[in-house]
């Protein structure tokens, strides 16, 4: 590969040679040893679990509140750390650098690319959360903290106080789907990104941390990176998936009598897969593209659905007070020193944090192979504020509505399983007949574009960053997505699948802080290179 840079001395000077480390077998380019161990690990996790289905459901459940207890100060502080990143980045000369050289053009629309980045970003989580977070804040884990001055100083005395416990539920709600994980995605994404068609590196999680590691980073401190980035990626992505089969199997139970358990929400995992597989094969533009099309259409038809139906006059001056709620209290809520909340800060905000950067890699190397073209300014502005403003109109419409309902009497509502919430919020609006099935439906499609989105990344970054690997691999890493999801589900229900990300998550925490200062020693040497 030719060399980039016009120094030897620079950090952007490699000798590496794309897919040099890959070995064929059975027809398969896998790169030597990341796809080797990862597989073989995750096959025995799933082996393990399986034939010890009572110990790991007693280890799962012990598992999440131990690691959320205990490192919640960093993954608070790194959620912050990479907000600022982002904004002084975002700000400063290097803005200016376009991803994939001065003459490079976007691959995808505007549109198109919005659109990817939302369905693979936030898809499942929307559909599951959208309800249930918003009611779950107010009937019981923050509205009881709302009172607390130390903790809620625009909000001291809010206890009892019904408008201010709404406010403070959906000032809480868009904090964990605001900015502060799409700027932990930004991180990853603009990394893989720079690297790959400015540096010409290939497009693995590795590649970033060249300027820290020099030649290092193909060997084993690369490979054990990737590997990790790997466990972050499946287990992430299995949490996800178990969300969207229990919702879908809540759905249909009740709105179809189908019977609802572990072993309906399995079958639905093994009949997602079999479609994702469909989509894995077709590839990025033909399968990937189109769901994601699909999936916004199919999303603005239900969000609309809902704020017509809903309460329409306080969905839209929720927007404003919402946004201005959660401005206000982003000091508060970021704050890691003295909390007493600790139901909402360990059960909630520390849990979202592992996810969204167990999920990082998987969505940061998504987006970056659609942001081809785009300026380091356009991209972090874009992926931080335009995703966040639709969570911020899809929370308020959706936890609106549901509030209202919870507050004029809807008793069940509020004390419904978390799957079932959104279904019976939309059985209070008109339209029901037409949105709750539209619901179940759309599940589904955010179900397959996760899943075959992520097994495009796994393969990409265990076949060493090349991206035109074998089907055969991709379908290897889908199969395995839907079995990792339906082992942890029939071993610990949600819960396990949440301690499995948020134990990968911590350790990739530390990782992409590392990737902080490597994109930057990055950029500026190649600013130096252009003079």
């Amino acid at each position: 590969m030719d060399k980039i840079g016009k120094s030897e001395s620079t950090p952007l000077t490699t000798k590496h040679t794309l897919g040099e480390h890959n070995v064929r077998v059975l027809g398969l380019d896998i790169h030597n040893p990341v796809f080797f161990i990862s597989g073989i690990v995750i096959i025995a996790f799933v082996v393990l679990t399986a034939v010890f289905q009572e110990q790991a459901s007693e280890f799962f459940g012990k598992l999440r509140p131990a690691a959320t207890n205990n490192f919640n100060w960093l993954l608070a502080i790194s959620g912050n750390i990479f907000i600022l990143f982002c904004i002084v980045l975002a700000i400063s000369p290097y803005g200016k650098i376009r991803l994939g050289g001065d003459d490079a053009k976007p691959d995808f629309t505007y549109p198109a690319w919005f659109a990817m980045l939302f369905s693979a970003g936030m898809g499942i989580g929307l559909m599951f959360f959208g309800v249930s977070e918003p009611l779950s804040h107010y009937t019981s884990s923050l509205a009881a903290d709302a009172g607390t001055p130390e903790s809620w100083a625009p909000l001291a005395g809010a206890a009892g106080d019904e408008a201010a416990a709404a406010r403070l539920s959906m000032a809480a709600t868009v904090f964990h789907w605001g900015l502060h994980p799409w700027a932990m995605y930004a991180v990853v994404g603009l990394s893989l990104a720079f690297f790959t068609f400015n540096c010409k590196l290939p497009m693995s999680i590795r590649s970033i941390f060249h300027p820290l590691l020099g030649e290092r980073v193909w060997g084993w401190p690369g490979h054990i990176i990737d590997i990790l980035a790997v466990f972050a990626t499946l287990f992430g992505l299995a949490t996800s998936l178990g969300f969207g089969a229990s919702q879908a199997v809540a759905g249909l139970n009740h709105l179809f009598g189908i019977p609802a358990g572990t072993a309906s929400e399995a079958i639905l995992i093994v009949v997602i897969t079999a479609f994702a597989l469909v989509s894995v094969v077709l590839g990025l533009h033909a399968g990937v593209k189109r769901l994601s099309e699909i999936n916004m259409i199919l999303a603005l038809v239900l969000l609309l659905l809902v704020i017509i139906a809903g309460p329409t006059v306080a969905i839209f001056s929720g927007l404003f007070s919402n946004l201005a709620a959660y401005l206000a209290e982003l000091p508060s809520l970021s704050n890691f020193i003295g909390r007493e909340d600790t139901n909402f800060y360990n059960g909630w905000t520390a849990f979202y944090w592992a996810w969204w950067i167990s999920w990082s890699p998987f969505v940061g190397m998504f987006i970056a192979r659609v942001s081809r073209g785009r300026t380091v300014r356009e991209f972090l502005v874009c992926v931080l504020i335009i995703p966040s403003l639709v969570s911020l109109l899809w929370m308020t419409s959706f936890g609106t509505t549901a509030i209202e309902q919870v507050a004029a009497g809807n008793t069940a509502l509020g004390e419904a399983a978390l799957p079932l919430k959104l279904f019976l919020m939309l059985e209070g609006l008109p339209l029901a007949a037409i949105s709750a099935p539209l619901a179940i439906i759309l599940v589904v499609v955010f179900f397959v574009t996760s899943s075959d989105s992520g097994s495009l990344v796994i393969d990409t970054i265990t076949a060493g960053g090349k991206t035109d690997a074998p089907v055969a691999q991709r379908v290897f890493w889908a199969i395995f997505e839907g079995l990792v999801a339906i082992i942890l589900l029939v071993a610990g229900g949600l819960g396990a699948l949440q301690a499995a990300s948020v134990t990968t998550g911590i350790p990739f925490a530390v990782v992409l802080l590392a990737m902080c200062l490597s994109l930057w020693l990055g950029l500026r040497a190649m600013r130096r290179l252009q003079g």
